[in-house]
């Protein structure tokens, strides 16, 4: 165990390129606020300092803040949700019998008073004088007492009542593996402005999008809780709970009941934590000397798996930082907690009771969105494709290059779960915001495996090192900011010099295919013609391997007009032809072999098999 390095403050450089515009702009905000918890009716008390500035060039006349925890309540979007959806989430509903047929019941409607969430504010004020407020549901709207002006700061004090709802999906409290508190989306947060204005999305389960800032925590609790979450601790002399082990001069007064774990957390969008009287603290000492902490349950099992993954994280960790960029905080913590696992400022909260392969595989993804989402913050409610499936993308490609076997295509998988989405018939659009999507499968299937694809499906479109350029320019251009779709796509012209606006358009704001066929293959003389065909929508360039009856191979490789660009071989040790480019309006392309067609043993569109074509079965010829 090694001593935990503490930082107070992180100097960023926002300024590095432009996000939306040349004249890219994001909102901050400074929070101080002390909260004390009274663990014996989960209910809490808090005061809220809010520095907010406004960078924008609009002159502000209302603020909005998420009251996250007053969506478990019944008969709120959240619970409304529960009943109308065809596929409710699983963890948020119970199974009962009704007139001998068994249907799912929101779990949410069936809370009593003193298992609800909320979050109540009073004595809002505007640089002390009080403002008009109005809660609705999950937001709360702020009539300002004056106008923020373009370029100008305001303090915004408030008093929050809150209780923690039984836990039901992400936070709450007695998880399904208990863990006592889990403090995710738990206080006042301000909404985020931007350049398409205010971002009050209500809390129906879905994910979240933040302003940048500082934060700077006071959580008293029973002293008998051990506290991980966002932040580095300030006070770690006084409060024991593994810092001892840390190499921390632990000076722990004994007699109080009552102890006050102080966090701050520069440049971040979100503050999380969690609680139990039944953590174990591990402290490992991570790539560039950041702590990886590790808080989970003292359950034999638990003790023994969690110590096989603390090095697997490390290694992960240092894959990340090789592959995307570094991780720019002092410390990341893993938290057995909330149900599932997920993301926020440098920690996750995630189920821990499974198997190795399990905790690994989740640890690995809730790690990989410390990229894709807590340092590149892009708008996950109407771009989740952006967050997760680019964190799924990294997390196979982490997984299979630091596995004992690996395997040429990583990503397979996500192919065959993006046709079978396709041939359900229940897809919709990427551009669909998260709460809109008829079912939940289609959706997950959206984010995180076409999302994932639009990455994966770049190594076939511009090549492998082009694309993990691209990934790392992204990062490093982008990082501290909220970058958008077009953001990606500019990254990879920039890396490739492609043209790629047709892929971003067709892939993510469509439901167009890719579906490419072997028409004919016809003698010529001893030539042989091979007749292509574009059946889908959404146009690619195409990569061919012909394999001949003596053993030998030759591939040949049709550009794309829209794209402008030439990939180079991705497979140098074969000999390549580049022929002439195919344009959209064309949905046939013939072109000529120089060997007679008896000396063709079979012929393959894409043998990597990183084009995302929804018919597999007229992709190969065989003799």
């Amino acid at each position: 165990m090694k001593k935990l390095l503490l930082i107070s403050f992180i100097t960023f450089n926002v300024g590095a390129i432009s996000a939306q515009s040349t004249a890219y702009w994001q909102q901050h905000v400074d929070y101080k606020m002390d909260v004390a918890m009274d663990v014996k009716n989960y209910q809490y008390k808090g005061k809220q300092e809010l520095v907010y500035t406004n960078n924008s060039p609009d002159t502000l006349r209302k603020v909005y803040y998420h009251l996250f925890n007053n969506a478990f309540q019944p008969g709120s979007e959240m619970d409304a949700r529960l009943h109308s959806i065809k596929d409710p989430d699983g963890r948020m509903v119970n199974k009962v019998k009704v007139d001998g047929k068994e249907v799912k019941v929101s779990r949410i409607e069936s809370l009593k008073p003193d298992e609800i969430g909320y979050l109540k504010i009073s004595n809002f004020k505007q640089d002390g004088v009080a403002a008009e407020t109005k809660t609705v549901s999950t937001i709360l709207e702020v009539t300002l007492a004056k106008p923020i002006l373009p370029n100008s700061k305001t303090t915004f004090t408030l008093d929050f009542d809150g209780q923690v709802p039984v836990q039901i999906r992400r936070s709450g409290r007695n998880n399904s593996e208990g863990v006592e508190l889990s403090m995710a989306q738990w206080y006042p947060k301000m909404a985020e402005f931007d350049f398409e204005g205010w971002h009050a999305d209500p809390y129906i389960a879905r994910e979240f999008h933040g302003v940048w800032g500082d934060f700077d925590v006071n959580i008293t609790i029973d002293k008998d809780y051990t506290l991980g979450g966002s932040g580095y601790l300030q006070n770690q002399n006084e409060i024991g709970h593994g810092y001892e082990d840390a190499g921390v001069n632990v000076n722990y007064p004994k007699k109080l009941k009552m102890l006050t774990w102080h966090f701050v957390a520069p440049m971040v969008h979100d503050f999380t934590w969690a609680a139990d009287k039944n953590y174990i603290h591990d402290v490992v000492k991570g790539p560039n000397d950041v702590a990886l902490h590790f808080l989970y349950k003292n359950y034999p099992k638990t003790i023994e798996n969690w110590k096989k993954v603390e090095p697997m994280m490390v290694d992960v960790m240092d894959f990340y930082n090789k592959n995307i960029g570094n991780y720019p905080y002092k410390q990341y913590s893993f938290i057995q907690g909330g149900d599932g696992g997920m993301e926020y400022a440098m920690c996750t909260l995630m189920l821990g009771n499974g198997t190795l392969e399990g905790i690994y595989g989740t640890a690995t993804h809730e790690l990989g969105h410390s990229w894709f989402q807590h340092i590149l913050a892009s708008n996950e409610s109407k771009h989740p494709w952006m967050d997760e499936g680019f964190t799924t993308y990294v997390e196979d490609w982490a997984q299979n290059e630091l596995g004992a076997k690996k395997v040429e295509n990583p990503f397979e998988g996500n192919y065959k779960a993006y046709y079978s989405l396709v041939n359900s018939g229940k897809e919709q659009p990427q551009t669909t915001h998260g709460d809109r999507y008829d079912e939940n499968r289609p959706y997950s299937i959206s984010s995180y495996v076409k999302g994932s694809l639009f990455l994966s499906q770049l190594n076939y479109l511009i090549g492998k090192d082009k694309t993990a350029e691209t990934i790392k320019r992204y990062y490093h251009d982008f990082k501290f900011k909220h970058p958008t779709p077009n953001d990606v796509k500019r990254t990879a012209e920039r890396v490739s010099g492609a043209n790629l606006d047709w892929y971003l358009v067709d892939w993510t704001e469509t439901l167009n295919t890719i579906d490419y066929g072997i028409k004919a293959v016809t003698d010529n003389g001893d030539k042989t013609t091979v007749s292509l065909e574009r059946i889908g929508r959404i146009p690619m360039p195409i990569d061919l391997l012909v394999e001949y009856t003596d053993g030998t191979t030759e591939s040949f490789y049709v550009p794309l007009r829209l794209m402008s660009f030439e990939k180079e071989n991705p497979n140098p040790a074969v000999k390549r032809t580049v022929l002439n480019d195919w344009t959209w309006a064309q949905s046939n392309y013939d072109f000529t072999i120089a060997k007679a067609k008896g000396t063709i043993k079979k012929i393959t569109i894409d043998p990597s098999g990183l084009m995302a074509d929804v018919k597999q079965e007229n992709n190969v010829y065989k003799q």
